[in-house]
């Protein structure tokens, strides 16, 4: 019973994801960087369910993407031309996941993961405004959120400590565009602590989004990694 209740508690430290908005909401335009915004998790209605919440100070959304430049990037951007990863990253975390340990058979509690998506900032404050005042614009989809549905190929027992592989998998919705998303989850659990990174790969074009290209000065392409980094404990 205990190994069957670490399997669940584990499959909810990751429970969220990037790049979703159920609702277009008005932002600012140049939104904080500080780390994650405050929630309240609700309170069970069933006194059987316990609350775990994401330490957003120790946790971090990732998207990472190739870009390529070519001969006019250097006169316009001061880039030479060739490949190179982008990583854009934010602590503007917040999230939480209700468990019934009183019955091990029962679902999972009410969950809500949900990431401030126009904080992400990468190495250059000009691609920065432009993905959250054109392109993309995540200014007017700043939120994202994630529910996961089911977990798969857990092991079948788990001693406190170690570190454990398994899939997650749930709905995630990118400027109202809603997919069913697969997350390759890699966690351990601490006392009442749990961390652990979670990593898919995901296409621009799914979710409305056009991959930018200018002509003789870069492209981006379709396909990006979201990384996900959690820390969570129990409230």
């Amino acid at each position: 019973m205990l190994n069957r209740w670490r399997k669940v508690l584990l499959s909810g430290i990751l429970l969220l994801g990037l790049f979703a908005c159920a609702q277009p909401a008005p932002a600012p335009s140049t939104p904080s960087s500080a780390p994650g915004v405050e929630q309240s998790a609700p309170t069970a209605s069933n006194p059987n369910y316990r609350t775990f919440v994401v330490v957003p100070e120790q946790s971090r959304a990732a998207y990472i993407v190739d870009e390529e430049f070519f001969s006019a990037a250097l006169n316009k951007l001061g880039i030479p031309p060739g490949k190179v990863k982008v990583t854009g990253s934010t602590q503007a975390i917040e999230g939480f996941i209700q468990l019934n340990l009183a019955d091990l058979s029962a679902p999972l509690g009410e969950n809500r993961f949900t990431v401030r998506i126009n904080t992400l900032t990468t190495d250059r404050d000009d691609r920065d405004q432009w993905i959250r005042e054109k392109g993309p614009r995540l200014n007017d989809y700043p939120l994202a959120t994630f529910i996961a549905t089911a977990i798969s190929d857990a092991p079948a027992s788990y001693t406190e400590g170690e570190e454990v592989r398994f899939k997650l998998i749930g709905n995630l919705t990118i400027r109202e565009v809603t997919k069913t998303v697969t997350f390759d989850v890699t966690a351990s659990l601490s006392g009442d602590t749990l961390r652990g990174v979670a990593t898919t790969r995901l296409l621009m074009s799914d979710f409305g989004i056009e991959p930018p290209s200018f002509a003789n000065t870069l492209t981006v392409a379709d396909e990006f990694e979201l990384q996900i980094q959690i820390t969570a404990r129990q409230q």
